[in-house]
């Protein structure tokens, strides 16, 4: 298997395919929000959906990467710039992690991840719904490998978060 990263703002057709599973996207969020109002329900924005996307591809500050299993669109990311403020302790944040299901947990979202991490090396934060204990349990087995150990954690308002240097330790 050959996990691949591209960069979707400048593939049209990696755009269509990410405009084609947003829905299925929307609805593993929702699902694990538990009606939190945390994440939009389908429909709930309307035709506002395609301005969230458009964001995606119109911010300068967000890089939008399609994930390819063996060539083919299987999931997709948005690493994100933080906000001026934050930048003195933050490089990068994963705004966005999306593998479709018939291709969770065959290593295609760690590889992914790890290839993220190497494109992107610095400062990084992620952050999961704690309610979320897939999710959660993903990203601190990814973390921890890919820090070798070396990051730290904490959960506060809900949310679970891993801070660490890909920059600082090769990653796997």
């Amino acid at each position: 298997m050959t996990v691949s990263l591209r960069d979707a703002r400048n593939y049209p057709a990696g755009r269509s395919w990410i405009e084609s599973v947003f829905h299925e996207y929307l609805e593993a969020l929702s699902a694990v929000s538990m009606n939190t109002g945390m994440f939009p329900v389908r429909g709930e924005f309307g035709d506002r959906e395609p301005d969230m996307l458009a964001r995606w591809f119109n911010d300068d500050s967000s890089y939008p990467l399609l994930i390819l299993k063996n060539n083919l669109p299987v999931g997709f990311a948005v690493v994100s710039r933080p906000l001026l403020s934050n930048r003195a302790q933050l490089d990068y944040r994963m705004a966005e992690f999306f593998v479709v299901a018939n291709q969770r947990r065959l290593g295609v979202g760690r590889d992914a991840s790890r290839l993220i991490f190497k494109r992107f090396a610095g400062r990084w934060e992620i952050t999961e719904l704690k309610a979320d204990t897939i999710a959660v349990a993903f990203w601190r087995a990814v973390v921890r490998d890919s820090s070798s150990g070396k990051y730290r954690e904490r959960t506060e308002n809900g949310e679970v978060k891993q801070y660490f240097d890909s920059s600082a330790t090769p990653v796997k």
